[in-house]
């Protein structure tokens, strides 16, 4: 008679997402092996007085999809605003340690930080398009950086929509407000208007919390067609969806990194104890 692991039997739903999935099967080529377009070495940061990472070091590879885990309050979405100094708006925020962005570090008193963010975009857990128009909604971050033919944006515009899969849903309304659209609409709109400035790395932070399972679904199958340009990390507190969707995934707990791995390997055997007990449900 075989005898399931106690953690294969209490994750069992998480180990099917992660590895049996036939429409988007997981790439189990493990991150080390790949080439790093971000990577974090020893990165403390404090709010004030208080250590909200701890020595962090870890690699994200390019294109694939990196889910961060873990319980409220232990460091994922401090960690994902670190890459594109989001922090930086925090008036009491330090940090210690480098991260690397092909390279070169983030952190160069040289660099332009603009020009990070459009290199390195993001979409927030709740949707916030401008009260503008769709059209203008998307083309907004294309102005700034300097696109101002008509034709150009017009293109630009219809592209992102497509690569954001709304383009049907609104082609016939790009001049009404996007404040018009339903959540989920209005999530996919935020990526649209984040990928129109062609960035190189995507950071969503809970972009499905707000959301029905249905538009959930939307987002998570646009996330896995981006990742084929796009490296994409993801903060979710949701474990079946940081399964579905991921290729790699971090665990934090209390500002620390415990274990990174493929997200197969995390979920079917992670090796560190408090990674298998969150998973399992025994906290958090």
């Amino acid at each position: 008679m075989n005898v399931v692991p106690p953690l294969l039997r209490t994750a069992a739903p998480l180990v099917e997402s992660a590895g049996a999935l036939a429409e988007h099967p997981a790439d189990v080529t493990p991150a080390a092996a790949l080439h790093p377009v971000l990577e974090v070495d020893a990165l403390s940061l404090w709010y004030g007085g208080s250590r909200a990472l701890n020595s962090i070091s870890l690699a994200i590879p390019e294109k694939r999809v990196t889910a961060f885990i873990g319980p409220s309050g232990c460091g994922k979405s401090t960690l994902l605003r670190c890459f594109n100094r989001l922090n930086d708006l925090v008036d009491s925020v330090r940090v210690e340690g480098d991260i690397r962005f092909r390279g070169a570090s983030i952190f160069d008193p040289g660099l332009d930080v603009n020009l990070l963010r459009k290199r390195i975009g993001m979409v927030f857990q709740k949707s916030n398009p401008f009260p503008k128009s769709i059209y203008e909604n998307v083309a907004y971050g294309c102005r700034i950086h300097g696109v101002s033919r008509r034709d150009e944006l017009e293109g630009i515009v219809e592209r992102s929509l497509r690569g954001a899969a709304l383009w049907g849903e609104v082609k016939d309304r790009l001049q009404a407000s996007a404040l018009g659209l339903s959540g989920g609409q209005q999530q996919r709109l935020c990526i649209a208007r984040a990928i129109a400035v062609e960035p190189e790395v995507l950071l969503l932070d809970e972009p499905c919390s707000a959301l029905d399972p249905v538009a959930t679904a939307k987002i998570e199958a646009l996330i896995h067609e981006l990742k084929t340009h796009y490296t994409i990390v993801i903060v979710t507190h949701n474990m079946q969806q940081a399964a579905r969707v991921s290729d790699d995934t971090a665990f934090l707990y209390l500002g620390e990194l415990i274990e990174a791995g493929t997200t197969t390997q995390i979920f079917t055997a992670p090796a560190q104890r408090e990674t298998e007990d969150y998973i399992t449900g025994r906290f958090g």
